[in-house]
């Protein structure tokens, strides 16, 4: 990470943003920190608040942190299921996942995540997809049987997000994991709370207007 004096603050800050001597106070105390961040609900769906989000990880990246990225994408899961004419059924907050709906599940992310990947490096920020067909990181068990295909993760390959985070790319990672070569939905604060965790992360942040399990 660069120290603070490389960095040109004032070029970097958006003007109506924190003062510099408060950012400066933050950059010491994450300095060589890992961070990672949830994201979810409306500020993955509303195209103001996306673009928010992207532009200020955008930011995070030009001063010298390197977050790791978890997302949710459960409403538009819903919309592409309803559109199928396939019934979203929740036990306890968690979608009960039969054949056809992991299949929708892991399309609907998969394309959602590319969606996040670029929008993060149309602002020169460079960033690495996580999923299942892709760089997977997740290994799970069944959650429960009544749930199907939702899984509770066990084992996050940390050695491929630590040289992620030392190659200076943004790890973009979907809640979806394997087991045995089968697809399994996370809930995503699940996911995000297991990858902080093993990271040994200083922060867990996590940005959504939907209640968490």
């Amino acid at each position: 990470m660069k120290t603070i004096e490389e960095v040109n603050l004032e070029s970097i800050l958006p003007s109506n943003g924190p003062s510099i001597s408060e950012v400066k106070k933050y950059l010491e105390k994450y300095n060589e920190e890992k961070i990672v961040i949830k994201c979810g609900g409306s500020v993955l769906i509303e195209p103001n608040l996306f673009n928010l989000f992207i532009a200020d990880i955008a930011i995070m990246k030009k001063l010298g942190l390197i977050p790791t990225i978890v997302h949710g994408g459960g409403k538009r899961i819903n919309n592409k299921l309803k559109e199928l004419n396939i019934e979203s059924v929740f036990i306890k907050g968690l979608r009960v996942t039969d054949k056809d709906t992991i299949n929708v599940v892991e399309d609907v992310l998969i394309n959602f995540n590319k969606e996040i990947v670029n929008a993060l490096k149309s602002k020169s920020c460079d960033a690495k997809s996580i999923t299942t067909k892709e760089n997977n990181i997740i290994t799970v068990k069944p959650e429960r049987k009544e749930l199907g295909y939702v899984g509770q993760p066990i084992k996050i390959n940390t050695n491929f997000l630590d040289e992620t985070i030392k190659a200076k790319q943004i790890p973009v990672i979907a809640p979806i994991g394997q087991k045995d070569n089968q697809t399994f939905n996370i809930n995503a604060d699940t996911a995000a709370g297991a990858i902080a965790k093993e990271l040994k992360s200083r922060r867990l942040l996590l940005m959504t207007d939907i209640e968490g399990v």
